[in-house]
């Protein structure tokens, strides 16, 4: 559905840091720069990028969003969350873990990233056969 997503940083080396942490868990190469201003993250299924805001004003986080990213195990869930908090990240929410719902269970962890927007890692168990 979604080709990009971009959030904005005010430190860019240090969201840098944040998301080359979190994302290698999930197996995503660091960011690669682009014009001195930004970071994208690629993957062959999209893009995900942070910026130093282009108004020049600063960052800040949005309100009510959160942008979640896949994992393909229960494992990556639990080190995507210790590699954020480990650098820079905040823990939100509930801990890292299952959580029953319409939809069956999940696997989520919440984090808020240097700047304070809220990402979460997903993993969908496979259902029995």
């Amino acid at each position: 559905m979604f080709s990009h997503v971009m959030v904005g940083a005010n430190d860019l080396e240090a969201s840098k840091k944040f998301y080359d942490a979190v994302l290698g868990t999930l197996g995503i190469a660091p960011g690669v720069i682009n014009n001195n201003s930004r970071y994208f993250y690629r993957t062959p299924k999209g893009s995900f990028s942070i910026t130093k805001p282009l108004d020049g004003q600063p960052a800040t986080p949005a309100n009510g969003g959160t942008i979640g990213f896949s994992a393909e195990t229960l494992e990556q869930v639990h080190a995507f969350h210790a590699a954020g908090v480990a650098n820079g990240g905040t823990h939100c929410e509930e801990p890292p873990g299952p959580r029953e719902g319409p939809f069956g269970t999940l696997n989520l962890a919440y984090l808020r990233d240097p700047i304070g927007n809220k990402i979460c890692v997903l993993h969908r168990p496979a259902k029995p056969a």
